[in-house]
C-alpha cells in the first residue's frame, strides 16, 4: 500500500507533471492520479476502492472557474483535505478559500521545495499558505457570509447548485442525478433557503460572487 494517495486535478498537463516530480521526489511510496477537470477528480474519487489522502486542487479547468469547486468537492468528501493550487495570489480569495475548509493554499509560483514542504504540512495535519503570504486585511463581510451559507449546502444540494449554474433545467438535472423532478425541486428551495435569496437566478447569481473575476492560469 502507498504511503499517500493523492488526486492532482489540474487542466495543464505540464503543471501536474511538474507537481507529479516534486511529490515523487518527497515520498518514495506514493500513488498519484491525475484530472483535467472538476468532473473527472469526482469519479476518480467516487470510484477509489481506498480513500484519498488528498486532493490538489487547481481554480480554473472545465467544471470550475473559483471556489465553487472547492465547495463542491468539500461538501462531497468532507473528510478529504484540499489543498488549492492557483495562479492567483489574491490575499482575499486566500483567506476565503480557508474560511471554504481548504487545508491549504499553494500558489502556482511556489519554489518547488516550498510546495513540498507545504505539502507534507498538510498531510501532517495541518493548515498551510506560504509564510509570506499576508493574509491580513479588510474582509468582506457580504462574501464571508455568503460563503459560510454555501458551505451548509449538503452534498447534493451542491452539486445541484452546480448544475443550476451550467443552465440545466430540473429534467435535466433529475436525469444526471438520477433522481425524480420533484426531488430536485426539493433541493431547489432548500438551496435557496440557505443562501437567503427568492429565485433560481439570485442563487446562481450568488454561487458565482463567491468566485470573482480573477481567475487566469
Amino acid at each position: 500500500m502507498a504511503d499517500y494517495r493523492i488526486v492532482i486535478a489540474d487542466d495543464h498537463p505540464l503543471f501536474r507533471d511538474a507537481l507529479k516530480q516534486a511529490l515523487t521526489a518527497l515520498y518514495r511510496d506514493i500513488h498519484i492520479a491525475e484530472a483535467g477537470s472538476l468532473e473527472e477528480a469526482v469519479r476518480l474519487l467516487d470510484a477509489a476502492e481506498e480513500p484519498y489522502d488528498l486532493v490538489l486542487l487547481d481554480l480554473k479547468m472545465p467544471g470550475v472557474q473559483g471556489l465553487s469547486g472547492l465547495v463542491f468537492l468539500r461538501a462531497q468528501f468532507p473528510d478529504m483535505p484540499v489543498v488549492v493550487v492557483s495562479a492567483t495570489e489574491d490575499a482575499a480569495v486566500i483567506r476565503r478559500a480557508l474560511d471554504l475548509g481548504a487545508s491549504g493554499f499553494i500558489p502556482k509560483s511556489t519554489p518547488v521545495d516550498t510546495i513540498r514542504s507545504g505539502i507534507a504540512a498538510v498531510l501532517a495535519g495541518d493548515i498551510w499558505v506560504p509564510g509570506d503570504m499576508a493574509l491580513a486585511g479588510r474582509p468582506d463581510s457580504e462574501i464571508d457570509m455568503l460563503a459560510a451559507r454555501l458551505a451548509t449546502l449538503t452534498p447534493q444540494q451542491a452539486r445541484v447548485l452546480m448544475m443550476l449554474r451550467e443552465g440545466l433545467l430540473n429534467k435535466q438535472i433529475a436525469y444526471e442525478l438520477s433522481v425524480s423532478e420533484a426531488t430536485v425541486k426539493a433541493h431547489v428551495s432548500a438551496i435557496l433557503q440557505k443562501l437567503g435569496v427568492e429565485s433560481r437566478t439570485q442563487a446562481v447569481i450568488a454561487a458565482s460572487r463567491i468566485d470573482g473575476e480573477q481567475w487566469a492560469s
